[in-house]
């Protein structure tokens, strides 16, 4: 017989050597875990109770305390599958499945709180990795062109934001376009950039080039000219050496300057505005002086540069001409055409001022010749708006590379079609409206009486200035004489 209130099961001892303790069930009859919780107490906190009172009065504690620890390890499991990184790190931190060694608690809590961020590291990590495995940089041309009104010059001005040029919408566009990052438009050298020709202020080009390192994006193009203004257009792109540096491999470079006939006309038997007409001996007259210019001399009067004894003052012009003229908005127009080599800034704008004088009889055709010579001649700088920058030419790298199945020559002959549609939409446009409005080569051609051709004049003085500002605004590159 058994005593009332008691089970059938023997009665156990104490560990401790305490006296005989009734038997308690392993585990809770159903329902005793819900009336538990409902206490408003935690599972810890209960697991704290049982170890702190377990060796006092009540040996049925321990297993309690067992029971609660492995209820807490199951619930934490299952929460930290459902819900990484938002359980409590404490929760985590205390006794997780298999610490076996001593301070193993607080690297757990440091995992638990690493795990997140550490995920978002890794995901980042990886989108970059794969974003440079995509779009690898690769070294490219591109076929420039834009309508220079406004602009001070093609060189960007490092340090000198007041002064807008070309360059700096256009590395605007690259780093928005997503095909440079932001870094390299701060510091242009990172993606090997280099201008082929470094026009001056108000100076436009058709067939502008330059050459840098760029992600090979999708639609690269399209994206680009999104974010450049109309009047400045990428029209192509090629891929290049990855040694090609557009102003080193260049082997010549053609520019157009168009321009009123009137500016041709005699100052004594011409009449002086739009209605002037150039006659077949006119522009005859006007290509035999032209023609003077070819071959090699010492230009060092048309630049503020150099010196008569300057070896770099030694250029050579291998085609000059003028076009025949054609009418625009009622008023008379010619282009004259010039290939060199290199030119040096305001050569060529001096080259045409000397043959202007000329033709309207201010000075006489022998300054030509005296102008090659070591004494200083004071030459008019003929204004800046007409110049444009036609086409720049490769011939030496296209022998070389442009069959060799593995790169474009860099002719550009596709791309013909879309260069005249843009000088016809805004560069000539530009300069004929300009013009009309401003009277640009009008007020230029009054001021010819005042040069005498000596150095003493107040425009040699004023290319000097002109120089100091131009070598007190480098580009990144440092610059060159490769200009005009």
């Amino acid at each position: 017989m058994r005593a009332p209130g008691t089970s059938g099961r023997p009665r156990g001892r104490d560990p401790l050597g305490a006296r005989a303790a009734p038997w308690c069930p392993r585990y809770p009859e159903p329902g005793v875990w819900p009336r538990l919780l409902s206490m408003g107490a935690s599972l810890l906190k209960l697991e704290a109770v049982a170890q702190q009172t377990a060796c006092r009065t009540h040996p049925t504690l321990p297993l309690l305390r067992s029971d609660l620890r492995c209820l807490r390890r199951t619930l934490m499991a299952e929460h930290l599958e459902a819900v990484p990184g938002k359980a409590e790190p404490a929760s985590v931190a205390s006794e997780a499945p298999g610490n076996k060694v001593r301070g193993s608690k607080d690297r757990e809590l440091k995992k638990w709180e690493e795990t997140e961020p550490r995920a978002k590291r890794l995901k980042n990590s990886e989108e970059e990795e794969e974003h440079s495995k995509k779009l690898p940089k690769r070294k490219i041309v591109l076929l420039m062109a834009y309508s220079g009104k406004g602009y001070h010059g093609m060189q960007r001005n490092l340090g000198s934001s007041q002064f807008k040029t070309i360059e700096d919408d256009l590395v605007s566009a690259l780093v928005q376009s997503g095909c440079i990052p932001e870094n390299h438009g701060e510091d242009m050298k990172k993606m090997s950039f280099q201008r082929c020709a470094r026009t001056d202020k108000g100076v436009s080009a058709a067939g502008q080039i330059v050459s840098l390192k760029v992600w090979l994006i999708d639609n690269i193009l399209e994206k680009i000219n999104s974010h450049l203004p109309s009047h400045i257009r990428i029209l192509g792109l090629k891929r290049v050496t990855g040694s090609f540096n557009s102003k080193n491999r260049c082997d010549a470079r053609t520019y157009f300057y168009m321009l009123p006939t009137f500016a041709f006309a005699h100052k004594d038997h011409d009449v002086q505005d739009e209605r002037y007409r150039l006659s077949p001996e006119t522009l005859e007259k006007v290509n035999q002086l032209l023609a003077g210019y070819k071959g090699t001399h010492n230009f060092h009067n048309f630049t503020s540069q150099k010196g008569p004894k300057e070896p770099s003052a030694r250029r050579y012009i291998m085609e000059m001409h003028c076009e025949a003229p054609f009418v625009r908005e009622g008023m008379e127009f010619a282009v004259i055409k010039v290939k060199g080599q290199s030119f040096m800034m305001h050569q060529i704008r001096k080259m045409i001022g000397l043959v202007i004088a000329i033709m309207k009889g201010y000075v006489p055709e022998s300054v030509m010749e005296r102008s090659w010579g070591e004494e200083k001649v004071d030459i008019p700088k003929a204004p800046g708006l007409g110049l444009v920058l036609e086409r720049v030419h490769f011939e030496q790298y296209n022998r070389r590379f442009g069959n060799d199945g593995l790169h474009e020559p860099l002719d550009w002959v596709e791309e013909e079609e879309k260069m005249t549609v843009f000088k016809e939409q805004y560069i000539y446009p530009t300069i004929i409206k300009t013009e009309m409005e401003e009277h640009s080569m009008t007020n230029w051609l009054n001021t010819l009486p005042n040069h005498d051709f000596d150095a003493g004049s107040l425009e040699a003085k004023a290319d000097a200035g002109d120089a100091k500002t131009t070598g007190s605004l480098k580009g990144s590159d440092g610059g060159g004489d490769d200009s005009d």
